[in-house]
């Protein structure tokens, strides 16, 4: 339900913004987290396959608990972020589809997870994100709403990376 929130809150803002907007969505919370450097770098070989000539490496977060990722559980632990050039389906009426894509999270050359992410101009991040932003070149890995999802923000490029993830069951605060 409060995913269907988050989507909704997204969508409206994004609806307000306009195509001219080149990138945008997000969440609100408390932050609970810690900022570290994005790092950078990109799979090579056989496993990135065919999405890696349209992927690009938004830094390195450490996810500190195990959360559930496209509804499979990811533990925690540190993963490159790529995003890649795949758009999430099915499309929100009034949103631009290429603001929800897709990003994979890798440790080596292994892609262990994939996720959902809103993406966000500068400009507009103040519309969708409480509290202190993320500086540029920089991400943040937090919980919010009393520990309900977990909230990746990566900082790249002029625009933000939003990534919600619930716990994993069983998972305890």
């Amino acid at each position: 339900m409060k995913q269907a929130v988050v989507a909704g809150l997204c969508a409206g803002v994004l609806a307000v913004a306009g195509p001219a907007a080149a990138q945008g969505s997000g969440s609100s919370g408390k932050p609970q987290g810690t900022v570290a450097t994005a790092g950078s770098g990109q799979a090579s070989g056989a496993q990135a396959g065919k999405q890696a000539s349209s992927a690009t490496a938004l830094g390195t977060v450490r996810i500190p608990r195990a959360v559930t990722a496209n509804g499979e559980r990811l533990a925690p632990g540190t993963y490159r972020v790529r995003l890649t050039g795949e758009e999430a389906r099915p499309e929100v009426k009034g949103q631009t589809p290429s603001l929800e894509r897709w990003v994979e999270f890798l440790q080596g050359n292994t892609v262990k997870g994939r996720e959902v992410v809103s993406i966000v101009p500068e400009a507009e991040i103040a519309q969708v994100a409480e509290g202190k932003k993320v500086p540029a070149g920089s991400s943040r890995v937090e919980m919010l709403k009393g520990n309900e999802y977990l909230r990746v923000w990566i900082n790249k490029g002029g625009n933000n990376y939003l990534i919600h993830m619930p716990p994993a069951s069983g998972q305890k605060s």
